[in-house]
């Protein structure tokens, strides 16, 4: 996007969801939706799991999976039910622990979309945006002040997952510095960094 809306004079932007991944228009872009997608990416990833996003859990995403060999996520609820049998969901929690696949689709109507369309969009100077230097002082004001634990259990999406028997999933989001692995997308899967196919 362009002209008064746009952040097309910075190399490092930020925006909200796939309209605004389209907008920015970068030539690296990092999706963070911490409480279930890229938390849920990173620990697969560090367990070896190629991870295929997918924007919706709908027919779409079993085809989806079947023609990449891959394994489809349940839902995290679905996870939950009695006799359940283990297998891997949008929780972070639970992909901890849930039995290896070697690769999965994980739908998310947050992280996989905005995934999604940036892989179907690719501009730059040399400073953060007013938005992102903002995202990035508060991000560093709330770690700092030892307030990133409890800012992401009191947040909105933080009380919603707790209400529905999901603190753990908090807990894993909310861990500081507790991963080395840095997935990055490579021909439509999350693998780590200097990994592909």
């Amino acid at each position: 996007m362009t002209g008064l809306f746009g952040q097309d004079a910075y190399a490092v932007r930020f925006d909200w969801g796939p309209v605004g991944a389209t907008a920015v228009g970068a030539e690296v872009s990092v999706v963070v939706d911490v409480l279930s997608f890229t938390t849920s990416v990173t620990v697969a990833v560090e367990r070896g799991m190629r991870v295929f996003p997918f924007a919706w859990k709908d027919s779409r995403a079993q085809e989806f999976a079947q023609s990449r060999d891959a394994v489809l996520a349940v839902g995290r609820l679905e996870a939950t039910r009695p006799g359940a049998v283990p297998a891997p969901s949008l929780s972070p929690a639970q992909l901890t622990s849930c039995p290896l696949v070697p690769r999965l689709v994980l739908p998310s109507p947050n992280g996989s979309s905005i995934t999604t369309v940036l892989q179907d969009s690719r501009s730059t100077d040399d400073v953060f945006s007013p938005e992102a230097r903002s995202a990035a002082d508060l991000f560093v004001a709330v770690a700092d002040a030892g307030r990133l634990d409890e800012s992401m259990h009191n947040c909105v999406g933080g009380r919603e997952l707790i209400a529905k028997g999901f603190v753990a999933d908090v807990d894993v989001a909310a861990e500081l510095d507790a991963s080395t692995t840095v997935p990055v997308l490579v021909d439509g899967a999350f693998a780590p960094i200097g990994q592909g196919e």
